[in-house]
């Protein structure tokens, strides 16, 4: 909204300073110290409201420490980040761009979903929340809708570099100075993405249809679709099962968005795309306001989220951070850094995964008491088992945090590690 009211006051006016909202610099900037600003301001407001009405965190008795304490604690905190999110984007980016449009949908869809599930539990008092399989539904609902406008939407295109012989054919007839002169005049719809540690550090995902003949083109949709889906349910979910200790989701999650920001700045730089050999994704660098804005929201939210929290996110929250880093990394073709990038996120679900198969198998082959008593974790999702090993939850939380910080560089090096 401001970018096109300074604008005008720049083309029309030729006002000293309007033109500075051109930069997507400054405009990321304001939108994360925007961000940062609404979510202290406000968040007080929604925790003493929250309390007034009594929207306290149901616990289960789950026999850890500092469980009683957290007992009255207000939850859906998460409508904090999401509106301290979305007002600075809708300040100071473009809102005509595909790609802030898509992540305003994302961010406003799953937060419904998240608020709704909240909503059943404190409101309504039934602990089991909104039914599982209609979170899934909600969440295959903005996964298709992703897939879709990737694969048809005009607007979301690349510039692929030049060969090696093009260059050398190029170069023969021009002197090549600009970055932009090493990639290829013409934007391209592509389902290409970067794929980490190879040479050819780009993998097209039509080579996954390239086997059904005619019935390619027709297909390369709905496969590309079903990934989408895959990837946002799966980070949702990862989302969700981390927070369980105070400022644990918040913490590793904004370490996410910084590496995800800096990614995308890469990606939409024609001069940083050609020193690190990928792909320049057009007008992808306004989604810096968007995250600059997430994680601004996040450390507003971890201000009264830290040890010991003041409010807890809830599903409205939890659900949202997951979808808006999910739906982010595929919009900048990086979707598949996201098991290095997301580790935390991931060995949280799979430590889920490991303990059900294996109390169920066990139960299965040896009964309920050999199951129960040969549990993998003693308790999951991971952060719970070390809990029950008698660490504080401010260490555990910490150190999830230094852990999401090396693989975040990790998932950066990637880029020139081949």
């Amino acid at each position: 909204m401001l970018y096109y009211i300074f604008d005008f006051l720049d083309k029309t006016y030729n006002i000293p300073g309007a033109g500075v909202f051109q930069y997507i610099s400054f405009r990321a900037a304001m939108a994360a110290i925007t961000s940062l600003f609404i979510a202290l301001l406000i968040g007080k407001r929604i925790i003493t409201w929250l309390q007034k009405h009594q929207i306290g965190e149901i616990v289960r008795n789950l026999g850890l420490s500092g469980e009683e304490q957290k007992k009255d604690t207000p939850t859906m905190g998460g409508i904090i980040i999401i509106i301290s999110t979305v007002v600075p984007v809708l300040l100071f980016a473009k809102l005509d761009n595909i790609y802030i449009i898509v992540m305003l949908v994302a961010t406003i869809w799953l937060g419904m979903i998240g608020f709704i599930d909240d909503y059943i539990k404190v409101f309504l008092k039934n602990k089991k929340g909104l039914k599982p399989s209609f979170k899934v539904i909600g969440q295959i609902g903005l996964g298709l809708f992703v897939g879709l406008i990737m694969y048809f939407n005009s607007d979301i295109v690349i510039r692929e570099k030049l060969s090696k012989a093009e260059i050398t054919t190029v170069s023969k007839t021009k002197c090549m100075k600009e970055a932009s002169d090493f990639f290829r005049e013409k934007e391209v719809r592509s389902m290409k993405t970067t794929i980490p540690f190879l040479k050819n550090n780009e993998f097209n995902y039509e080579v996954l249809t390239s086997w059904m003949g005619k019935y390619q083109e027709q297909l390369e949709w709905i496969i590309f679709s079903l990934i989408v889906i895959f990837i946002i349910v799966a980070v949702s979910n990862g989302a969700n099962l981390t927070d369980g200790l105070d400022g644990l989701a918040a913490g590793t999650s904004s370490v996410m968005g910084i590496t995800l920001g800096l990614l995308a700045w890469v990606s939409g730089n024609f001069v940083m795309a050609n020193y690190l050999n990928i792909m320049y994704i057009p007008n992808s660098g306004e989604l810096t306001i968007f995250i600059s804005a997430f994680v601004g929201a996040l450390v507003g939210f971890l201000w009264y989220n830290s040890y010991p929290a003041q409010v807890f996110m809830g599903d409205t929250g939890s659900l949202t951070i997951g979808g808006v880093i999910a739906t982010y990394a595929i919009l900048i073709r990086k979707e598949l850094l996201i098991p290095i990038l997301c580790g935390i996120f991931l060995i949280e679900s799979l430590s889920v995964i490991i303990q059900v198969s294996v109390f169920k198998y066990s139960k299965r082959r040896f009964g309920y008491d050999y199951a129960s008593q040969h549990r993998v974790f003693l308790m999951t999702p991971l952060h719970h088992h070390f809990q029950k090993k008698g660490l504080h939850e401010v260490k555990i939380v910490n150190r999830f945090i230094i852990i999401s910080i090396i693989l975040a560089i990790l998932t950066i090096v990637t880029l020139k590690l081949r």
